[in-house]
This record gives structure tokens, sequence and C-alpha cells, in this order.
């Protein structure tokens, strides 16, 4: 039932949120400061989840709750397929647009908040790798063919306004709702634990900032959300309006990453299960600020033709990257919170990603303004008798701002991620090791070439050369 909900939820944001949404806002006239708030308020919006937690410790049928708040969020996605026939120009679609989306999102907070003190009673902590990595491997398959569809459609629609593309993927996405809610309350409900003696809302937040190793984690999962949501939801403005490309281009980009997320999500999964997560973050989070800084260098590839092919392989990269952070991150934040907390822990985990998500998308709305008619170039230029030229070897403009920005915030998401404890440390050797492993296992599977790779480089046998000669080094113990 979880893995059917995840499936037809994650349609419904693919149709309705995500690439399709910020291209209808820029289709119906949206700014960077316009598109800063869509992108700042399902992070704001999780300030909800404060009568949220009071309201499941209260009633205490968090499935009851999260069924009911996700229906009635899906109802005004539905109603949004109304949006596209108003008439055009006097900025109301675009009210209406960003009103919707608050109170989808405020729905979806305080639906958020049962389910996820829901699940982590219901589900064991020593599988949840891999559960949650074949639950978002089906989950990213449908999101993919629902946003290249909604790319398409619109790009291609063989009748009437552009707009009215929207409209159809606005009431698909209502109905992939409806049947993510029929799925999710058929699932089991555990009978909610007793978390203690009443207290107040303050004096439940407070346990989880007065543990040190927890509290590690909300600085990490703080910082990771303003270094990435700084930049990563303008990239498809810059892709549309800075470079020009199409919307079918732009979900095609977008899909890519999605299945290379998806490729890598078993994976993942296993080598949390069998090291850590802390382990996977420490290769993931690299590859992902490494990517955000290579967008800056898209425009070399630009005179020979290769900027597109950079792009694809940037977007394959930080897919596969941000899987790993995804999974990593929603793991350890369901391992560190002690159960029977775990409303308090995890409420705690959303209003720190709220504040750090919500402000990143606005201060970089206001950062791409401000950089909107600047540009940086750093340029060679040769002179000699006969003649004359200049390279542009590096150049800086709008958007590209906020990525470069985007990496260096990400230097100190890994110092955060060093604070952070959970249990024995794994060198990025050994990672990279078992990563490689799992994907020539997956190859085996798949083709007769994976008996020959796996020959050729065995890991295994590498790392228990290292192991025997590690030991024969140790002296013995007195």
């Amino acid at each position: 039932m979880l893995v059917a909900d995840a499936a037809w939820a994650s349609l419904t944001g693919a149709l309705s949120g995500g690439v399709v949404l910020l291209a209808f806002a820029l289709a119906l006239g949206a700014g960077p400061l316009v598109v800063g708030l869509l992108a700042a308020i399902p992070f704001l919006t999780q300030v909800f989840q404060l009568p949220a937690l009071a309201l499941v410790e209260r009633v205490r049928q968090r499935k009851r709750i999260g069924v009911i708040g996700l229906t009635i969020a899906r109802a005004l996605i539905l109603l949004l397929a109304l949006l596209p026939f108003m008439p055009v120009g006097d900025g109301r679609q675009l009210a209406l647009l960003i009103t919707a989306h608050l109170l989808i999102s405020a729905l979806g907070s305080i639906a958020s908040c049962a389910i996820n003190s829901w699940f982590h009673q219901l589900l064991p902590p020593d599988v949840l790798g891999v559960f949650f990595a074949r639950r978002l491997l089906l989950a990213t398959a449908l999101a993919c063919v629902g946003t290249l569809a909604a790319g398409l459609l619109v790009d291609h629609l063989p009748f009437g306004n552009p707009l009215h593309a929207y409209a159809i993927a606005f009431a698909a996405a209502g109905i992939a709702g409806f049947a993510s809610s029929f799925y999710l309350a058929r699932s089991p409900e555990p009978q909610m634990h007793d978390a203690g003696p009443p207290a107040s809302l303050v004096q439940r937040l407070r346990v989880p900032l007065q543990d040190a190793n927890f509290r590690s984690l909300l600085v990490l999962l703080g910082a990771w959300n303003l270094a990435s949501n700084l930049a990563a939801p303008f990239l498809t403005v810059y892709l549309l309006q800075q470079l020009g490309y199409s919307l079918t281009v732009v979900t095609t980009l977008w899909v890519t990453s999605q299945l290379a997320n998806a490729l890598t999500l078993l994976v993942w999964g296993r080598v949390s299960d069998r090291l850590s997560n802390k382990a996977v973050l420490v290769v993931a989070l690299p590859a992902y600020f490494a990517c955000m800084a290579g967008l800056v260098f898209t425009r070399v590839g630009e005179p020979y033709g290769l900027q597109l092919a950079l792009l694809y392989l940037l977007h394959v990269v930080m897919g596969a990257a941000s899987g790993g952070i995804a999974l990593a991150t929603g793991n350890l934040g369901l391992k560190l919170a002690p159960q029977g907390q775990g409303t308090a822990y995890l409420a705690a985990i959303g209003l720190i990603c709220a504040f750090a998500g919500g402000l990143a998308p606005l201060a970089g709305g206001a950062i791409a303004q401000w950089f909107e008619l600047s540009q940086l170039s750093v340029v060679v230029r040769w002179v000699s008798p006969m003649r004359e030229d200049e390279v542009s070897l590096l150049r800086f403009s709008h958007m590209e701002f906020l990525f470069a920005l985007s990496a260096l915030l990400g230097l100190y998401v890994l110092h955060a991620l060093s604070r952070v404890r959970e249990g024995d440390e794994v060198s990025e050797r050994q990672v990279v090791q078992e990563l490689a492993l799992e994907a020539l296992r997956t190859v085996n599977h798949l083709s007769s070439v994976g008996g020959l790779l796996g020959s050729l480089v065995s890991f295994e046998r590498l790392s228990e050369r290292r192991m025997f000669s590690r030991l024969r080094r140790k002296p013995p113990a007195s």
C-alpha cells in the first residue's frame, strides 16, 4: 500500500509541481522574486507542523489526519485546472496560483507531521534503506513519465491555447492524488506509543535540541537546505529563459536526472544499510556541489555544440547524488530519533528545514534580481603584430552567480556533516568500493558483461588484501 501511495503521489507532484509549476508561473509572467516565493512556500509552511504536532498528540489518529489533509490538498490541485481559462494579464491568475500553492503546502505539512510519526513507528530501522529505495524507485519512474508527458503536451498541444495544456496536467494530477490517498488509507497504523506525561509544545521541542548529536544533525540539515535551495529552484528558469531551451528539453533534462536517481537508489540503500547513512553523504554531498559549480562552466561548450551534452552529464551526476542525499538524510532523522519521541524529533527536523529552505529561495530570488543585468568575465587576450584575439575563459551572469554561491556554501555543509555521529566512521574509499560492488552486482543480473567486469575489477579482493596487510602490521596485544 505504501509503495502504491508513493507512486501515485509522485505522479501528482510531477504534473502539478516542480518544473511544470515553475513553467506555468513563467508563462503567467512571474519574475525571480515570485519564483523564489513559490519555491519558499513549501518550506515556510512547515511551521504548520507545530499545531499539527499538538493535534497528533491530542487526537492520536495519525492516519486519519494524514489522509484527510492530503485529500483536501489534492482537491485544490484539481481546481488549479481552472486557472488557464481565466483572463490573462491582470495578475489574478498568478495571485491565485500563489494562494493555492500556499494552501496545498500547508495541508501537506500538517499531513506529513502525522505520516512521519506513523512511518517512524511502523517501519523497522534495520531495513529503512532498502525499503525507501524501492519505494522511491517506482515513485521516481512515474514522476519521470508524468513530467516528460507534461513538457511534450505544453510544447506540442494540437489545439487551443498552450496554457490549456497546464489545465490538463493539473486535472490529471488531482486524479492521481486521489488514488494516492486511497492506498494510503488502506495502509496499517500501529497503536501510537505513549510519549510520557503530558508536556507543552515548547517542552517537547526542547528535548531534541538538548540531544547533542541530534542537534548536530539539525545543523547539517539546515545548512544543506540553505545551500541547495539557494540555487536549485532557479535551474528551470535558467534553462528556459537564460539559455533559451524549450520545456521539452528542460523536462528531458529533469527526467535524465530522475532516472539517474532511480537507478542508483537501490545501490545507495544497500550501502547505507551495510555501512551507514553518513558514509553515503560523505560521497554524495561533494558530488552534488561539484555539479552545482559545474553549471557555471556549461557556457564553455556552447561554441562547440557541447553545452547540452554537459548539461545532461551534470544532471546525471546531480540526480544520482541527490538520491543518496535524500535517502541518507531521511534515514538519519528516523534512526537518531528515539522510539516513542519520533513526532517531536521529526517535527524539529521539519522546522529547521522549513526555516533554512524557506529563507534560501527568497534570498536567491533577491540575489538573482540584483544580478539580472550584471556579468563577470575572465578574459585572456592575445596580441601580436599579425592579429589580436580574446578568449573568455569564464563568464558569470544572472543565475550563474547563484550556482557559484551555492557551491561555496556546500563547503560548510561538509563541515557540518563531520560533526554528526552515527556509529563507526567509514572512509570515502570504502564507500566508493561498496558503490562499485553494488553496481557490478546489478550489471551481473542484467548483462553477461557483468561477470567479465567483476573479474577484471575485484574490489572485494583489493579490500581483503588491505585488511590482511593491516592485520599483519598490527602489533600483538600485550
